[in-house]
């Protein structure tokens, strides 16, 4: 398995409803700016030490604001350490730059760290276990929707995926040249494993590099999780998705961060863009 992150290792680092609503945060849609002119939203380019990934969802504890993006962006060993619990990172307070904000980020949690720092042995949070959050800074703050760009939602997050379950995702790797119509992609679930902490997926194009720690949401339009990994073998070039609600559940319970995902302002929108490359 293969980690689906940063262009600069040459490794394949990856990852509704309804309007005028409360997200999870207790924060109104109305404080968030228009999804049609927010410059942070899921899907945004984040980079950590040099390393792209994109982020995938929004979070608050009602005074901060928080990205999403796998921890592994922030790694330093090698481009197939997948292990969080003995893999390196850097540490909490690294600035991260996020596009579309006029100031860098902190990063405020990191499960890789975290596991660490407890002494996690269960070998499935190990290998799975792989979220960050990067708080934003206040000035930005104005700037931010939660709505996942082209799909809309997340509507909530969802347990486990079965077998043939359509997907969604948003990656938006510099190696797309800005060619907007390749970043949402839809895709098919191969089930759950690992004991509820990943969903295997396979999309019409497999996540490439830039593309990890992106959205995927499940055919009601909740989060299900972050696109971490590529495999190589059993399941040739499908992409490894960490469940988002127990990596969530993990951050609660073994961290300072209370932060929950916030809903997008913006109705989910099932749809099969990103099933075929439209208008190549």
């Amino acid at each position: 398995m293969t980690p689906l992150s940063r262009p600069r290792r040459l490794a394949l680092v990856v990852v509704v409803a309804a309007a005028l609503f409360l997200g999870l945060s207790g924060a109104p849609a109305g404080a968030y700016a228009p999804a049609s002119t927010a410059t942070i939203h899921p899907g945004v380019m984040t980079y950590t030490a040099g390393a792209q990934c994109t982020a995938n969802f929004i979070f608050s504890d009602g005074a901060d604001l928080y990205i999403g993006q796998a921890a592994h962006c922030s790694g330093t060993g090698a481009a197939t350490d997948t292990n969080g619990c003995d893999s390196g990172s850097l540490p909490l307070g690294t600035p991260v730059e996020v596009d579309g904000a006029s100031r860098p980020g902190v990063l405020a949690y990191n499960s890789w760290l975290t596991m660490q720092a407890v002494g996690e042995t269960d070998p499935d949070a190990c290998q799975y276990n792989d979220l960050a959050l990067v708080r934003l800074d206040p000035a930005d703050h104005d700037k931010v929707n939660p709505s996942v760009p082209v799909y809309g939602g997340p509507n909530g997050i969802g347990g486990p995926t079965a077998l043939g379950e359509t997907v969604y995702s948003y990656g938006n790797s510099s190696l797309r040249l800005g060619v907007a119509v390749l970043s949402p992609k839809t895709g098919v679930s191969l089930g759950t494993e690992a004991n509820g902490w990943t969903h295997p997926v396979y999309t019409v194009t497999p996540g490439i590099p830039g593309d990890s720690g992106s959205p995927f949401l499940n055919s009601r339009g909740q989060a299900i999780g972050v696109l971490s990994t590529l495999a190589i073998a059993p399941l040739v070039a499908s992409n490894g998705v960490s469940d988002l609600g127990h990596m969530v559940d993990y951050m609660h319970a073994h961290s300072n961060i209370s932060a929950q995902l916030v809903n997008g302002t913006e109705p989910f929108r099932p749809s099969l863009i990103g099933l075929v490359p439209l208008a190549l």
